[in-house]
């Protein structure tokens, strides 16, 4: 039964309002008490749009307080990242709201967590939508919770739609959420990021799922999405080395401290290495950075200890930093919608913040890789399902069946997990029996929508209109109008020239070479299933030793010319003279225990050419003995890359012989053009340590990733 109304709601949520942000004359944006109002006295759903900044939290803070007073269980807050949680945390002890979280990092409070919601001590329960899917979670704690709760808060609610820039398969699993609610508890979605489409399809989800006819209408609240604090503009720059001189030369120049996104977490590693290699004052903040490493970074950054976080999108929904006085990128995002929402991180608070877009000839490469990396593969969804049954199998067992990578696996098991095809349960995977059919026509449509957005980023990278009103239509803003502030509204307001020693340093920084390779030292799990005779740890006197690799593939300065070398279709040919004067710096820094005694190289199907000439040119320079190839035999190693490890592994077992070479005692140079999984570098280091090396130093053009 729904409690009465307070006889004052607005009164009431003005009072939490102040208390939330700690100012006596706060008074409420337009539409947030409209959203308070429909959640709190008419116990609707409410799909709330609103521009970064404006004031969302607010809304089911406010909201949680009153239904509290009213009697209302505890809500729960759908939160996506953990830096968001952090932040939320910290927002409601402002106002009195007891907030606490369940999520990867923090299982050793679980136990309290559960006992303080036993005892009614908690207002807003801040969970991750992966955490739904936890079987212990799900099957022992999410009943109870769906029994009592008083209101569910879908924080980024665009992660629900297929359509949305920032899709998260787990955030399918609301909808079954949802549906098992009683129609009385009010639920909001909060998104500011989400045009027409992204807003028909969440409003849809949190409609009326379960067919009950008495069920209201979805409230949208949507408001306008210019940011008067903003000033954009773009400066396009011919390549990597000018966009990272012209950061050495202008960064003390942007107002305050703020952001520099990049594409790719080796390029938000090498530049903030390169700003502090010249006296800025920056930290590397990435999905693959330690998880205490981040939370230290945001606390720096929002004290203004730091001039910038050199990020990935890592770094992206919920970080809230008012003050922050630039957002720069160092490549374009993939869409306008997701640029807009980091740039959205600046300028909450303040009057200006700068926000510049340096795009990079490689973003449509890295683009392509990111729009196919998260579609499910018909067959190998197939082949998943069949290998599952009534039997939990763990990832790690299903990987050895599956032929299918780790985090791929991950990804897909989700989007089949919520397709209803597959269920995890304690134990692992099992198969649900439900019918499934791969959804063809979903994806292409999904597909063609993330080419569309693509090009639409070009299209703003080169508008000669105002920037702001194009973001403003990219997300279906009705109110879209100039700006008057962005560099085609008021002309260019950032300096285009690059000093003559920064563009030495940037140049010289590309031209760094040399990427560490990390030895495998475990056996994969499952190895013996495909009659592999190996288990646990590699033994000391049959690993590879670390090797090196000229760059990463991804990286911004020898990555370039790697990407061109390796590109589908490119010709295979001897190593280039540059390429190889390259090859031998790196051999000259690498300070090895033992100076290897020869030179061998892996047989290649697809580029014989230059793995060949590579290897003899290295032996030359080096005056040390080419001995040749390792043999293929049987056909040589089976499979190509991209396997899991298991698979990888079978397929180069016994594959390759020294049996034809004069192996010496001492350590062996082994050359090839790629790593990928390590583990052909691995098998190959294995043969080589039993045909007599003493060691063995992979040696590769380009590391994958």
């Amino acid at each position: 039964m729904t409690a009465a109304p307070l006889v004052d709601t607005r009164e009431a949520a003005r009072t939490a309002l102040r208390e939330l942000v700690g100012r006596p004359d706060a008074d409420f944006h337009e539409g947030q008490y409209e959203a308070i109002a429909a959640l709190v006295e008419d116990r609707r759903r409410a799909l709330v749009v609103q521009r970064t900044g404006w004031g969302k939290s607010a809304v089911y803070f406010v909201a949680t307080l009153l239904l509290r007073r009213q009697g209302a269980g505890p809500t729960v807050l759908v939160s996506p990242l953990l830096a968001l949680m952090r932040d939320q945390i910290a927002a409601a002890e402002r106002a009195g709201v007891r907030a606490v979280a369940i999520n990867s990092t923090n299982a050793h409070e679980w136990s309290d967590v559960l006992a303080r919601l036993e005892r009614d001590e908690v207002d807003v329960l801040l969970v991750s939508p992966e955490r739904l899917n936890n079987p212990s979670f799900r099957e022992e704690q999410l009943p109870t919770l769906v029994r009592r709760i008083g209101m569910l808060v879908v924080d980024e609610a665009h992660c629900i739609s297929d359509w949305g820039h920032d899709f998260r398969p787990d955030y399918r699993r609301l909808r079954d959420l949802i549906a098992q609610m009683p129609a009385d508890v009010p639920v909001l979605a909060t998104t500011a990021t989400a045009n027409t489409r992204v807003v028909a399809d969440v409003a849809e989800q949190l409609g009326n799922l379960g067919g009950d006819a008495a069920l209201e209408p979805v409230v949208t609240i949507r408001g306008p999405l210019a940011r008067s604090s903003l000033r954009l503009g773009v400066l396009r720059l011919r390549d990597s080395a000018s966009r990272l001189a012209w950061l050495l030369s202008h960064l003390d120049d942007l107002p305050g401290s703020g952001i520099i996104y990049t594409l790719t977490v080796s390029a938000a590693v090498d530049t903030a290495r390169l700003l502090r290699d010249h006296g800025h004052d920056v930290r590397a903040y990435t999905g693959q950075t330690d998880s205490d490493e981040r939370a230290e970074s945001e606390g720096m950054l929002k004290r203004n200890e730091v001039k910038a976080l050199v990020a990935t999108s890592a770094l992206g929904m919920g970080f809230d930093k008012p003050d922050l006085g630039f957002v720069l990128h160092l490549g374009a995002p993939s869409s306008p919608v997701a640029y807009y929402q980091q740039v959205g991180r600046a300028g909450r608070a303040s009057e200006s913040a700068d926000v510049l877009l340096l795009p990079g000839v490689e973003d449509r490469d890295i683009w392509h890789y990111f729009a196919t990396a998260s579609m499910p593969d018909r067959e190998r969804a197939e082949r998943v399902i069949d290998a599952l049954g009534d039997t939990p199998i763990s990832t790690p067992a299903l990987e050895a069946m599956v032929d299918i990578r780790r985090t791929p696996l991950e990804l897909l098991l989700k989007v089949l997990d919520v397709d209803g095809a597959v269920r995890r349960v304690q134990g692992g995977w099992v198969a649900t029996g439900e019918s499934w059919s791969y959804d063809a026509d979903r994806y292409e449509r999904i597909a063609a929508e993330r080419v569309a957005e693509q090009q639409h980023m070009l299209d703003y990278e080169q508008t000669d209109g105002c920037r702001m009103e194009f973001l403003q239509r990219a997300l279906d803003d009705d109110s879209a109008a100039p700006c008057g502030r962005c560099d085609n509204c008021a002309g260019v307001w950032f300096p285009r020239e690059i000093g003559s020693s920064e563009s030495a340093r940037a140049a010289q920084s590309l031209d760094r070479v040399g990427v560490p390779i990390e030895p495998r030292r475990q056996w994969p799990t499952g190895a013996d299933r495909l009659d592999v005779p190996v288990r646990g740890r590699i033994s000391a006197d049959e690993q590879a030793a670390e090797g090196r690799a000229l760059a990463r593939l991804t990286d911004l300065g020898w990555g370039g010319a790697l990407r061109r070398l390796f590109a589908a279709g490119a010709p295979d040919g001897p190593v280039t003279p540059p390429l190889l004067d390259a090859c031998v710096r790196v051999l000259a820094g690498w300070e090895w225990q033992e100076r290897p005694v020869a030179v061998v190289a892996l047989p290649s199907r697809s580029r014989p050419l230059l793995v060949d000439s590579l290897a003899r040119g290295l032996a030359e320079v080096g005056r040390l003995p080419y001995l040749g190839a390792l043999a293929p035999v049987d056909g040589g190693p089976t499979g190509g890359p991209g396997g899991n490890s298991v698979f990888r592994l079978a397929g180069l077992w016994h594959r390759l012989s020294a049996d034809h070479l004069d192996i010496p005692d001492g350590p062996v140079l082994l050359v090839d053009d790629l790593v990928d999984s390590r583990w052909t570098m691995t098998v190959a280091a294995h043969t080589l340590r039993h045909a007599g090396a003493t060691a063995v130093l992979p040696f590769v053009l380009a590391l994958q990733g």
